[in-house]
């Protein structure tokens, strides 16, 4: 159980407090509600340029991370297709230097043509290295835009194409700054060895001016229901062929989300999950298989993806691949392996929740989908999952209808 607090500034910053008085840490986590969902199509990368630039410095704070690390602190950030996250791990009696440098860049971003050109640069450079570069670096400039033909989930963080960020002009970063980066569209968590009166002083010392703003709506096009089968074949200079299937799964505020998570699991967490058993160990058809979900807040993808065994076709491992899936959807789960899987989902949690950072970060996240508490709930959640259930979403989700399939395959020099 994640005991917190929960308070709200005049100007809209939501604040969660957490006390621990074991340790001498503490962490500022700030979740912004804005990711890749929220851009437009015509210039995408702006969240993840955004990830950047708000280490670029402020206009009272040119240098973000030196005061930070003279603090003895620690900071970084991440961006999803949903939020933006940024925190800072530092002493407990040198946390004020954290929430001065998160207040002033959320107050006054410095916006400079030096800052701009050099985060784009980076940018630039992690797109070229890691998508364009690497061996399977773009798979998910490929697929998403398979799976997802109208909702924004069809193009990556990283952006749609280079040229969106190439091209970004100091007035499209600043009208992205203004409406997404405000006390009212973001959630703050103080996590560590600090009274909530104290905290409470504090946010309101060093976020009680920043003026108010209004939340932007949110009104996305809504990914229409799959009704038809689709692959797509793309030729690489990559060491294996590999395989993607993509099955659209429910919305994270779903009860059916816990229970395709759960699936995944049963089919490709772990060596002794169902597809690493047949597909890998007994028929090896397969060097490597996972299946994981994507954890998106809108509707989301189950995806199974894994690399052909030298000699294999993509036929070969289609034919074995869906009379697994269909044994899931036929027959019910055995009272073990549902056990077996409920156990290490607790377990997970249980572990995850000794890091205060995780901590901080799951209740800004649960706070975002409508209530903190939710961290303290899910687990139940997934205990309460049977095995009638678990093949009733199976079958929901394993038709060739609900499937997007990308193939790589391996061409040579």
């Amino acid at each position: 159980m994640i005991a917190f607090n929960r308070f709200k500034l005049a100007n809209g910053l939501t604040v969660l407090h957490h006390f621990d008085s074991t340790t001498p840490m503490a962490v500022v986590n700030t979740l912004y509600d804005v990711g890749a969902r929220d851009e437009s199509e015509e210039k995408t990368g702006f969240a993840h340029l955004f990830e950047h630039l708000m280490f670029g410095g402020s206009v009272n704070i040119a240098d973000f991370d030196a005061p930070l690390q003279r603090a003895g602190g620690e900071s970084n950030a991440f961006t999803s297709n949903d939020i933006t996250n940024y925190y800072d791990v530092l002493p407990v009696q040198n946390i004020e230097t954290a929430l001065w440098l998160e207040s002033d860049r959320m107050l006054s971003l410095a916006f400079t043509p030096k800052s701009l050109e050099v985060q784009r640069n980076v940018v630039i450079e992690e797109f070229k290295q890691r998508y364009l570069n690497q061996p399977y670096g773009d798979v998910w400039l490929e697929l998403r835009p398979l799976a997802y033909k109208k909702h924004p989930y069809k193009w990556a963080t990283i952006g749609k194409n280079i040229q969106h960020i190439e091209e970004a002009t100091m007035d499209d970063v600043k009208a992205f700054f203004k409406a997404h980066y405000h006390p009212a569209n973001a959630i703050l968590c103080i996590a560590g060895n600090i009274s909530l009166e104290e905290t409470k002083r504090l946010v309101e010392k060093w976020y009680g001016d920043i003026p108010a703003s209004l939340k932007p709506q949110r009104m996305l096009p809504k990914e229409p229901a799959q009704e038809e089968y689709r692959e797509l074949t793309i030729e690489r200079k990559v060491p294996n062929d590999a395989f993607y299937y993509s099955f659209k799964m429910p919305e994270r505020k779903s009860f059916e989300y816990y229970v395709a998570d759960i699936i995944s699991d049963a089919l490709g967490r772990e060596k002794s999950s169902r597809l690493y058993s047949k597909l890998k160990k007994e028929l090896k058809l397969v060097t490597s298989i996972n299946a994981y979900i994507t954890g998106s807040l809108d509707e989301g993808l189950l995806i199974i993806d894994g690399k052909l065994s030298n000699g294999v076709t993509f036929e070969e491992l289609d034919q074995a691949l869906w009379p697994l899936l269909e044994d899931i959807k036929k027959e019910l789960m055995s009272e073990a392996e549902t056990s077996k899987l409920l156990n290490k989902i607790r377990t997970v949690k249980e572990f995850q929740e000794q890091g205060l950072l995780n901590r901080a970060m799951n209740l800004c996240l649960y706070e975002l989908l409508g209530d903190a508490n939710g961290v303290n709930e899910e687990n139940n959640l997934y205990q309460s999952i049977t095995a009638e259930q678990i093949k009733t979403v199976a079958n929901r989700l394993f038709t060739k209808e609900n499937t997007s399939l990308l193939r790589v395959k391996s061409i040579k020099e």
